[in-house]
């Protein structure tokens, strides 16, 4: 018979199943994490014979509860706060000491989930001492200091950012939105067919182009076309005449800015392809600082076809989703979202009234309801005035059509008027 091992030999052995060495593999029998010896090969084949990936991981985890509080009180470096000697002392006697405090305060800033009670109890501080210490703690988290809206009206040059605008290409229209397009925020443009709002667009995709002296922001623009086929030709109309409509700008600067290079076109003719453009396409191009500018035409297509009468709150839902995502765009790279809207009849006062807008201005209201509006920093309300009109105005010596520009709510504009008109060089006011 053959021999048997002795029984003392296999005394204190374990039969592991293969799950278990599964669920064990990357820990060690002592439950110290160690590495797999599949994982040691191979980075010992590229690194070489002498590196040993084990042994930081074993450093790491396999000392002492003290070890590791003393290793990571050095690495959170609270001598930089400028605290009483004393309360440092107490702290960093309470964080070596107490093992629960060190694995509960990984970072200076988790000091601050601890109230002030907590504070006395387990570092025996006095109140005084904790208020100091959270104090402390807090100023030195903090990234920029408080100040008041007098303070930045005042300090302009400091934060050019937050006064810089975006032209629309004429004084006149600059004049009436004191600038231009803001910078961070969604600028609704609403208006009934044939009222400009298209042309307007067109003229800001080019604007944006120019240097900052001129208004623009020296970058490129992204056109979402939802519903007709980007105006390629009018586009290349407008380039044409830049020297024309921008003759403040030197011919030598028009010149050198090729503007159907900086131009992208996005067509987006359901929901998920308007998602996926807005997440990701458009999100790379702001991310490599090809675009500042975001122009949608027209965010109302895309609801028209979709939703019935009956879907009231999945297309609430969607609204504050698409408008949740532009206005995050909008704020992470300081870039002007654009959404051309239709408008619909206005049935009375009141339906007007919550979007901002008159009944009697033709009876028309901008389409998606309050739930659109509310994601809106400023909504322009374009229109056509008719002949009548113009032969009783005081724009009665134009020939061709004359439209207006009127401000229903901004939060920095007074509501207020101007008239401009369609010509072949691009969107011109009227004085």
């Amino acid at each position: 018979m053959p021999a048997h091992p002795p029984r003392a030999a296999n005394r204190g052995r374990r039969r592991t199943s293969a799950a278990n060495r599964v669920s064990l593999e990357g820990w060690g029998w002592s439950g110290v994490p160690c590495t797999p010896l599949w994982e040691r090969e191979a980075h010992a084949q590229k690194e070489g014979p002498g590196s040993q990936p084990g042994n930081e991981g074993r450093a790491r985890f396999g000392r002492s509860p003290a070890f590791r509080a003393r290793a990571l009180w050095q690495e959170m470096d609270w001598e930089q706060l400028e605290l009483n000697p004393r309360v440092v002392a107490a702290l960093r006697k309470v964080f070596i000491n107490i093992p629960l405090i060190s694995a509960d305060i990984k970072s200076i800033k988790e000091v601050l989930n601890l109230s002030g009670a907590d504070l006395q109890r387990l570092m025996k501080l006095s109140s005084a001492d904790a208020e100091c210490l959270l104090k402390t703690v807090s100023h030195s988290l903090r990234r920029n200091c408080v100040l008041t809206a007098l303070q930045l009206y005042q300090d302009k040059d400091h934060f050019a950012s937050q006064h810089q605008k975006l032209s629309l290409g004429c004084s006149v229209l600059d004049n009436l939105l004191k600038g231009g397009i803001p910078m961070v925020g969604i600028t609704e443009l609403a208006g009934e067919s044939s009222a400009g709002k298209t042309q307007i667009s067109l003229q800001l995709c080019l604007c944006v182009q120019y240097p900052y002296k001129y208004g623009g922001l020296e970058s490129g623009a992204v056109y979402v076309c939802t519903e007709d086929a980007f105006p390629s030709k009018r586009l290349q109309q407008l380039i044409d005449q830049q020297h024309k409509l921008r003759a403040d700008v030197p011919p030598e600067v028009i010149q050198k800015i090729r503007f159907g290079n900086n131009i992208f076109v996005e067509h987006a003719a359901d929901l998920d392809t308007f998602h996926n453009c807005i997440t990701k396409r458009i999100s790379l191009l702001l991310k490599r600082g090809m675009v500042r500018l975001v122009v949608i035409d027209s965010i109302a297509a895309l609801f028209r076809c979709e939703f019935g009468a009956s879907d009231s709150v999945l297309k609430a839902r969607y609204l504050q989703m698409f408008g949740a995502q532009l206005h995050s765009l909008s704020t992470r790279f300081s870039t002007p979202v654009v959404c051309i809207n239709q408008v619909t009849d206005a049935v009375g006062e009141s339906e007007a009234a919550q979007c901002g807008c008159s009944s009697v201005d033709n009876k028309v209201t901008p389409a998606l309801g309050i739930t659109w509006a509310n994601h809106l920093l400023m909504r322009l309300m374009v229109s056509r005035v008719s002949q009548r009109d113009q032969l009783s105005g005081a724009v009665f010596h134009h020939t061709g059509n004359v439209r207006t520009l009127r401000v229903a709510f901004a939060p920095h504009l007074p509501p207020s008027f101007c008239c401009y008109t369609v010509e072949l060089e691009g969107v011109k006011g009227i004085k």
